[in-house]
């Protein structure tokens, strides 16, 4: 039971945490980064509008944010969990693979960003997530 709890938080720790450094991102880069001139993102359907204006830096932040949000929320569940650390934290992968899926099909991008963002943003981010984990909490090699 202990180890169900444990499991249960990493994945909904994982999940809110990847979510607040994705969104943080957006943000950030919303800043950084100025929309295109002429561009209103105040609601769906204008961004939708406005994404033929955009150009590759505009994508720079989106990318960030998907990766380092997957790879944040993974490595937190691959910390947290108890048991089966590298498929809580590819679950993790697979939620947002999931979430960018949906943007892909309601948000019209370009297509080297669709491929770029959904093969190399998610699980992928998962799995080095795991791994910077595990390789910390390895205990180090004493030396004789």
């Amino acid at each position: 039971m202990k180890s169900f709890i444990f499991n249960f938080i990493a994945v909904l720790g994982g999940l809110v945490i990847g979510s607040i450094v994705n969104m943080g991102l957006i943000s950030l880069g919303g800043e950084l980064i100025p929309p295109p001139i002429g561009a209103d993102l105040s609601s769906m359907e204008e961004l939708k509008k406005a994404m033929p204006l955009f150009t590759a830096q505009h994508f720079l932040f989106p990318f960030l944010a998907h990766a380092m949000g997957t790879l944040c929320g993974a490595a937190f569940a691959a910390k947290v969990a108890s048991t089966h650390k590298l498929i809580i934290s590819l679950v993790i992968g697979v939620a947002f693979l999931a979430g960018g899926i949906m943007m892909v099909f309601n948000l019209p991008s370009p297509m080297w960003f669709n491929v770029l963002d959904l093969s190399a943003a998610y699980l992928p981010m998962a799995y080095i997530g795991y791994k910077l984990i595990m390789k910390k909490d390895q205990p180090e090699a004493q030396s004789a």
